[in-house]
């Protein structure tokens, strides 16, 4: 399992191995350079509303947990890059750097042996979680084990599952051992990006059946640069400098990121200054969050698609030539240039042209007259209304979204236009992002499968695996296959990439799952995204790469 981040068109993987010497500084995550706490004291502010080493963060999207391990939305990774553990972070290049571990396991270092099938990671010495308690591969051993625990509401397990024992030879190395060789293991194994499963502190957890409503869920405590202060639900999270991480103190005090579930009020808080930062700002927003005064906005190409999902669950949409011709009556040009500001580039397959393992497939075109006859030939007739209709089946779809989003309720309008004339009708439903995006076992709207039609984004990476959200067996509750959807060729093809250490070659599987993905159907690319931020204009020192945003944040101040 690797976790994606889905957020509704709220707007975020495996990059080449790097090893840094335990204590060296970087441009990515690296100590800072001036005495902890007297960082950026000099400052002169030109914003009246800025509050001195104090960044406040709008984000529209409400979280369930505080813990990744049990939900997989954007403003919750994001927020993990701030205050969890975990063995590596991503650094300028989108590349993998060493955070708890001394180098990034290789074949070249000996640390992915030969045969792939086992996995060493070296601990640094003297680290602590936030509460001031010793971390060490206890907690490595232990946090493994959670994730495996069948109790644990668990995204998925995919990957976690070829793990077949854990040898703790000392308590700062950990050895896994695989069933096969698994090379995506990073960043599933306790990575940032994809705000994958974090480190868990055992002292804290070892003691329970469960995870599942721990207290702990509510102000965890972890190893980042910040800690958690308090989550008030439904409003905002208070987080401080962490005292007791090991790569110094950062030289922001505090972080509240705030949750505004209204784009509109968010703009507006941008532009009064109570908000200092929107990170991923949707395209339709761009041109207003531009002209703000004393703010900075930047764009830059991502891993992010956004994507239409079919339930294949749902009789209507189990029919392959109804989603082929719903796919051609998609004009996804006109929506990307009229209501996206031409922000995001066109593409059938999820894999951004920024990532290593790219390779560009042919562009399905929009086409109402292919759509009616591909319609006309699968037997839907139309019907006084013009709704089309099979075997007394009225071609209705009910197309969920999160609430609180004028610019996605603008798209869903501009298809169900466009939809009308292949005689599809559209039943827009709208759901709080809680919901939206809760888990199975809580009635999630994506999870438990309530849509005929969901529109949201993944977050993809170099690595290019695909299995955590096509894979058969990852069907929810078992991971976050929301498409419902089986392909027997492609999964043999996702299987044979996850023991491929060659990149050319795996460049070549990649670009065979997506054909299949392309074949069936059972989701449409609607287009690559680019990251937009915003933010004050006072922030210094702040560079997000397309991976994991809030991975550099030690010499960033206001």
């Amino acid at each position: 399992m690797k976790k994606m981040i889905g957020f509704m068109l709220a707007i975020a993987l495996l990059a080449a191995c790097g090893k840094v010497d335990e204590g060296s500084s970087q441009s990515s995550g690296g100590p800072s350079s001036a005495p902890p706490g007297s960082a950026g004291s000099t400052k002169v502010e030109h914003n009246a509303s800025t509050i001195p080493h104090t960044l406040r963060i709008g984000d529209i999207q409400d979280i369930p947990t505080l813990n990744p391990h049990l939900a997989s939305a954007l403003s919750l990774g994001l927020m993990s890059q701030l205050t969890m553990a975990y063995l590596v972070r991503y650094g300028p290049h989108n590349e993998a750097i060493p955070e708890l571990v001394t180098q990034v396991p290789t074949k070249q270092n000996h640390l992915v042996s030969a045969d792939g099938l086992t996995i060493t990671w070296k601990l640094r010495h003297g680290v602590k979680w936030s509460d001031g308690a010793p971390f060490n591969a206890d907690d490595v051993v232990f946090s493994t084990n959670v994730v495996n625990n069948p109790k644990n509401n668990e995204i998925g397990r995919d990957g976690w599952d070829l793990i077949t024992k854990i040898d703790e030879p000392d308590k700062y190395t950990v050895v896994y051992h695989l069933k096969r060789p698994y090379a995506a293991f990073l960043p599933l194994y306790f990575g940032t990006a994809g705000a994958e499963p974090c480190l868990l502190p055992k002292h804290l957890l070892g003691s329970l059946p469960d995870i599942n409503h721990a207290p702990y869920n509510t102000k965890p405590v972890g190893i980042g640069p910040f800690r958690y202060v308090a989550w008030v639900r439904g409003d905002h999270v208070e987080m401080e400098a962490n005292p007791y991480y090991w790569r110094g103190t950062p030289k922001l005090k505090k972080i509240i990121y705030k949750i505004i579930p209204d784009r509109n009020t968010l703009l507006t808080q941008i532009n009064t200054g109570e908000v200092d930062m929107w990170p991923l700002v949707t395209p339709t927003y761009y041109e207003r969050v531009k002209s703000i005064a004393n703010v900075t906005t930047i764009s830059q190409p991502g891993f992010l698609y956004e994507h239409l999902d079919f339930n294949l669950s749902r009789p209507l949409l189990a029919d392959k030539p109804l989603r082929q011709a719903l796919r051609y009556a998609l004009d996804r040009p006109a929506i990307l240039a009229k209501l996206l500001h031409g922000l995001g580039v066109l593409a059938e397959e999820p894999t951004s042209p920024i990532a290593p393992l790219y390779v560009p497939l042919p562009r399905i075109p929009f086409d109402l007259t292919k759509a009616n006859a591909l319609l006309d030939a699968d037997g839907w007739k139309r019907g006084t209304d013009g709704v089309r209709v099979k075997n007394g089946k009225r071609l209705v779809l009910d197309f969920a979204s999160q609430s609180g989003q004028p610019d996605a309720d603008q798209i869903i309008e501009f298809i169900r236009s466009t939809w009308k004339q292949i005689g599809a009708s559209i039943n827009a439903l709208h759901y709080p992002p809680t919901i939206f995006f809760g888990a199975f076992q809580d009635g999630g709207t994506i999870y438990a499968g309530k849509f005929d039609l969901i529109l949201f984004s993944w977050q993809l990476g170099p690595d290019g695996d695909l299995s955590n959200i096509f894979e058969c067996s990852l069907i929810p509750p078992n991971g976050q296959n929301d498409m419902r959807w089986c392909n027997a060729h492609a999964d043999a093809l996702m299987d044979q990439m996850k023991v491929e250490y060659e990149v050319a070659r795996r460049k070549e599987l990649l670009a065979g799952i997506q054909r299949e993905i392309i074949a069936d159907a059972p989701t449409i690319v609607m287009w690559i995204r680019e990251d937009i931020y915003t933010y004050n204009s006072d922030l210094i020192g702040w560079h997000p790469n397309a991976t994991t945003p809030f991975d550099d944040m030690m010499n960033v101040d206001i």
